[in-house]
Parts: C-alpha cells; sequence; structure tokens
C-alpha cells in the first residue's frame, strides 16, 4: 500500500497557508493557484477511479472556500492513489513524489 503521508502534508500546509491568508492575497492569485490545483488533483484522481469516463471540473466556489476544495481534491486524489492497482509500483511511488512537486510548486507561486 502507498503512504500518501506526504501528499497530505503538504496539503495541509498550503490549506492553512490558503486559510491564514488575507482577502487582498487571495484576490491576488493565491486563491486562483489553490483552484486551479485543486482542479488538477480531481482530475488525476477521477482518471484514475474512472478512466473511461471524462473528467468533471471543479466550479469556483469563490476565494474563501478555496482550501476546502483544495482539501477536497487533494484527499480524494491521495485515496485513489492508494487504492489503485499501480499504487505498490514504481509507477505509483512516481505519481505521488509528481503530486507533492505539483503541491509545493503551486504554493510557491501563490505565496512567493
Amino acid at each position: 500500500m502507498l503512504d500518501t503521508t506526504p501528499l497530505l502534508d503538504a496539503l495541509d500546509r498550503f490549506a492553512d497557508a490558503l486559510r491564514a491568508a488575507p482577502q487582498s492575497r487571495l484576490a491576488r492569485g493565491a486563491a486562483a493557484e489553490g483552484l486551479g490545483l485543486a482542479r488538477e488533483l480531481a482530475r488525476r484522481a477521477q482518471l484514475l477511479e474512472e478512466p473511461a469516463r471524462p473528467p468533471r471540473t471543479m466550479p469556483d466556489a469563490g476565494l474563501f472556500a478555496v482550501a476546502d476544495q483544495l482539501l477536497v481534491a487533494g484527499t480524494d486524489f491521495s485515496e485513489a492513489l492508494r487504492t489503485a492497482p499501480s499504487a505498490g509500483t514504481a509507477a505509483g511511488a512516481a505519481d505521488l513524489d509528481e503530486a507533492v512537486a505539483l503541491i509545493v510548486a503551486a504554493k510557491r507561486r501563490a505565496f512567493p
């Protein structure tokens, strides 16, 4: 079974930063970074869970909901990774590492 703790830890740090950010910072792009990442993680989770079905796009629920959207999408992706057939393989580990890198990069762009 794949240990997704690094993914969940990175998600928590980014979501905490989004929750603590003032509205002006969120409006200047931090929320957009969070939503973009949430949409990407949701897309990846859907592709793992239902590869034959086209992924649906996560809606924009507003500046103050983006941290929750990020956590929901990231947790769903974590679970999809953990239970995917590739979970115990090098491909599963690579997917996990790539997702953590995406989170870290998005947080850096949101909070330079």
